[in-house]
């Protein structure tokens, strides 16, 4: 079949590389001006974390978001294994433990495990919990792999493009415009995020790590060369202007709590955006006539963004419905 995916976020290039791996004749088009530019993807996380997100996430997160563990390596051979993090104050271990309540497949450590597994933690944290097989990635490198495995498929993507124009022609259309699609999804709502990349060569992380505090709940990815991103704000809000002042303080203070070294950090980079959400904050493929809806991935875009391609690849190739993330079809609006 002629495939239109509208959208070239993580959500439409992964569905974009499956139905182009299944044999189908797929197009790109992407309204922004480049990869990544109009896209909350750029300002992802990108941790592939399905035991740490039930700490506040429902069950079936963890069990769909363990597919990215072994999709991720194989289109982004830059995805690193090696493990997550998390820790807490000794005045707020307790958050510890109620994290430690709420999700599995991790190992308790000491304060003296945790410096021996990263030096550069040691002696700052009475105890920690260690994910052993999560994963992270670098968002903007993830979406260039995307990128150049569909190049190797023979598919183009088109930037700058007002995809409505262009679907006339097309056999099946796959929305992935996330919050842009509420034109057709009443439901959606915008859950906005905010983050910061800090530059500090003093600090070596070889994994995410997560500082958990009664307030504000702050994680730190590693980047490459001495690069950190920050994060961690969850606002009910659809707006995608700047990071706010608050936001900026609270992620900057406890970045110094987790090390005071990030004190002197350089700021490279802030950023916000909107992520889409459903209102119970799972993913959907929904189908309205030819179209196929992929969203909701809400904070969760780089772990459940492969089910969900392979969901809807399933759904058009082979009429195969997912109980879990397939809507009904329904009449717009």
């Amino acid at each position: 079949m002629h495939i239109v995916v509208m959208g070239a976020g993580v959500a439409g290039l992964t569905a974009a590389l499956a139905l182009a791996e299944r044999g189908h004749d797929v197009d790109v088009l992407e309204q922004g001006p480049g990869l990544g530019l109009a896209s909350c993807s750029r300002y992802a996380g990108g941790m592939l974390a399905p035991w740490c997100e039930r700490e506040s996430a429902e069950q079936i997160v963890a069990d769909l978001g363990q597919e990215a563990l072994s999709y991720w390596p194989r289109v982004h051979p830059q995805t690193v294994q090696r493990g997550s993090l998390v820790v807490a104050p000794r005045r707020d271990e307790r958050e510890l433990d109620r994290f430690a309540r709420r999700t599995s497949h991790f190992r308790p450590l000491s304060g003296t495990e945790l410096g021996e597994l990263e030096p550069d933690l040691g002696g700052r944290f009475g105890r920690a919990l260690f994910f052993p097989d999560e994963a992270h990635l670098d968002p903007r490198q993830a979406l260039q792999s995307l990128a150049s495995r569909l190049q190797e498929q023979g598919v183009v993507i088109r930037f700058g493009v007002d995809a409505r124009q262009h679907l006339a022609a097309a056999d099946r259309v796959i929305d992935c415009r996330g919050l842009a699609a509420r034109d057709h999804l009443a439901d959606l709502r915008g859950v906005r995020g905010e983050m910061l990349i800090l530059r500090c060569p003093e600090i070596s992380l070889q994994r995410p790590v997560r500082l958990l505090h009664p307030r504000f709940p702050l994680y730190i990815v590693p980047r490459d060369d001495g690069h950190f991103m920050v994060g961690a704000t969850s606002i009910e809000s659809g707006d995608r202007t700047r990071v706010t002042v608050r936001s900026a303080v609270e992620l900057l203070n406890a970045a110094y709590t987790l090390h005071p070294a990030f004190g002197e950090a350089e700021i490279v980079e802030l950023g916000a955006d909107a992520r889409p959400a459903f209102p119970d904050n799972l993913p959907r493929v929904r189908q309205i006539g030819r179209t196929l809806y992929l969203n909701g991935l809400y904070r969760h875009g780089f772990l459940l963004a492969p089910v969900l391609a392979r969901v809807a690849d399933e759904l058009v190739s082979e009429g195969k419905p997912n109980q879990y993330l397939v809507d009904e079809e329904r009449e717009v609006g």
